[in-house]
């Protein structure tokens, strides 16, 4: 019998070369899908491999199956025309085209925050524009109808909670032209889309492209971290004030908040992709994710990304606030 084909997942790290919380979490999450895809397919030899664009140019690799993309700081514009952004733009539409043939040569990519502003601007999909204050700490997701349908959020029903840490935002979406690609509008600020804030949050790009401005990476362990730093907790309470800061103190603790974020969204996306090419490579497909937190959610940083004061939060130079 033929040996399985490896599976081969890249994290394209955008965060510039700074450190950042964000790509421990990444690697944990992927740690946990291969746990999951070894248990059901022994035989498969799963690797991960990672790609830093903004500070290397370097080429982000073709040949992967799945892609977990970064947020990051600074603004979605400073490498317009440099080779790294066109290099992401072809990944982009290559992954498009890839997942509409189908079959074992499907890839799919998930954008996060910076790297989902590079997304809606490449298609063209909205202003990308920058806030006028920041916005950071555990925010309400209010998901759409269709959001509520989807895959990707409908565990949550109509609001979720997660990391914010952003100075842009999406707004001012062209629905015809998400409609041409295939897209859909997954989530919001606002359960109106006006009152909280009109940034768009979370998108069915196309067909192989998911991308959310949030951070559904973050753990309680590096949303601490980032609270650890005294600037960064003052600066939360005089923009939400100290009752808000308490209030997401105690959403940090409840495993029905951030943790059922961090244990659903990127692993669930892992799963359905995975099951998307498991026929066609012989793989044994994976069950459904268990809609428990994941274990991993509490665990203390790791020796080779620290937690300390000085470690940026996901996606730091992006932002936070308040719940509802």
């Amino acid at each position: 019998m033929r040996p399985l084909r490896p599976l081969r997942l890249c994290i394209v790290d955008m965060n510039n070369g700074h450190v950042n919380q964000a790509m421990r979490c990444l690697r944990g999450l992927a740690a946990t899908f291969f746990e999951r895809v070894q248990g059901h397919n022994p035989g498969v030899f799963c690797e991960v491999v990672e790609a830093s664009p903004r500070d290397t140019n370097t080429p982000i690799p073709t040949d992967c199956d799945l892609y977990l993309s970064s947020g990051g700081p600074g603004s979605p514009f400073d490498g317009e025309g440099e080779p790294w952004t066109l290099d992401f733009a072809r990944l982009l539409d290559g992954v498009v085209e890839s997942a509409v043939q189908g079959g074992a040569e499907r890839r799919a990519l998930f954008a996060i925050c910076y790297s989902f502003e590079l997304v809606v601007h490449h298609y063209r999909l909205a202003d990308v524009v920058p806030r006028a204050d920041r916005k950071f700490g555990v925010m309400p997701i209010y998901t759409t109808p269709v959001g509520q349908q989807h895959p990707l959020l409908s565990p949550f029903g109509d609001r979720l909670f997660a990391f914010e840490h952003r100075n842009w935002e999406a707004v001012n979406l062209d629905e015809r032209r998400l409609g041409s690609l295939g897209g859909q509008l997954l989530a919001r600020e606002s359960r109106d889309g006006i009152s909280k804030g009109r940034a768009i949050l979370g998108l069915q790009v196309a067909p192989g492209v998911e991308a959310v401005q949030f951070h559904p990476e973050a753990d309680r362990a590096g949303v601490m971290s980032w609270l650890a730093r005294p600037e960064q907790a003052a600066a939360f309470k005089a923009t939400y004030g100290e009752v808000t800061y308490h209030a997401m103190l105690r959403t940090l603790d409840d495993r029905r908040r951030l943790a059922r974020t961090y244990a659903l969204v990127i692993p669930g996306w892992l799963g359905r992709c995975f099951n998307e090419i498991a026929g066609p490579r012989g793989y044994a497909e994976l069950p459904p994710i268990e809609d428990i937190p994941c274990s991993r959610f509490d665990a203390h940083c790791r020796a080779e990304d620290p937690a300390t004061p000085s470690a940026r939060p996901p996606g730091s130079g992006e932002h936070a606030a308040r719940g509802a």
